[in-house]
């Protein structure tokens, strides 16, 4: 019960966060969102079959991916838990649009049985603090994805709230706590509101990201760091605004994102599952 309880106030205070309306310009607004948003492309591409393949993107957000495939000719199917990202993506997609949205629970989706040819499941997992919840919703991928097809789920590292949280963005300074959480923060993963409609979640090891689509059922394709040691950088949004020293950085990021002794050094993981 009490387990229970703690999981309605992170899911109520992860629907305040996004209720702000911050994420829709939370890939291009810095250095870092757009650095996430390149790598995450260019993961995604090496391994989604060609257009106009259908693809379900689930807890996508406001749409940023969802718009991008689209551009390139997929059919997108959208689900996101937040009525906010829903309204936002059918403002913008307009009448006969390749994304159709809905609202939706990754644990349990409206789509039949191996429907689409892939999955994005780019928020789910870090908001769902329960192991039985997040591989539930990697088989409800696993359901939805025809046989060999694939579902790439992104994931905050473990160390992403040390790294990032405290060493690059000093959140210590606005939030004195935070310090105090971190241990158990590490030992867990779960990651706790530090003010009220803060940012909560769940932050995975890199063995423990794969562990979870074992269990779901896909073979692990591939797994790795999205953006390196790259975010550490200080003039990361001088880097990312011109395109050679773009280059080098995505380069970089690129040459050591599956060496297993780095890999949760990057704020986020990607993991590429392939159902059998």
């Amino acid at each position: 019960m009490m387990h229970g309880m703690a999981d309605d106030l992170l899911s109520a205070a992860m629907h305040e966060y996004y209720e702000r309306g911050e994420e829709a310009d939370r890939l291009s607004a810095s250095g870092s969102g757009q650095l996430e948003f390149e790598r995450t492309k260019q993961i995604v591409l090496r391994q989604l079959p060609p257009p106009p393949a259908t693809v379900a993107d689930i807890g996508g957000g406001p749409g940023r991916y969802a718009f991008w495939l689209a551009g390139l000719g997929y059919r997108v199917l959208h689900r996101d838990i937040v009525p906010l990202h829903v309204q936002q993506l059918r403002e913008l997609a307009g009448p006969g649009s390749a994304v159709e949205t809905a609202l939706g629970d990754a644990r349990g989706l409206d789509l039949a049985d191996a429907s689409v040819d892939a999955v994005l499941l780019l928020g789910p997992l870090y908001h769902l603090t329960r192991r039985s919840d997040r591989v539930q919703a990697l088989r409800e991928a696993s359901r939805v994805v025809r046989s060999g097809g694939l579902v790439f789920g992104a994931a905050i590292s473990r160390w992403a709230p040390r790294l990032d949280g405290i060493l690059r963005l000093r959140l210590y300074e606005l939030s004195p706590q935070f310090l105090e959480l971190i241990g158990p923060l590490e030992r867990t993963g779960t990651i706790p509101p530090l003010v009220r409609g803060g940012f909560n979640g769940f932050a995975h090891r890199p063995g423990q990201l794969r562990a979870e689509f074992r269990s779901a059922g896909l073979d692990v394709a591939e797994l790795v760091s999205v953006e390196g040691a790259a975010f550490l950088l200080a003039d990361l949004d001088e880097r990312m605004a011109d395109p050679a020293a773009r280059q080098v950085v995505l380069d970089s990021v690129r040459a050591h994102e599956r060496v297993p002794e780095l890999l949760g050094l990057g704020p986020h993981l990607l993991a590429t599952g392939r159902r059998p």
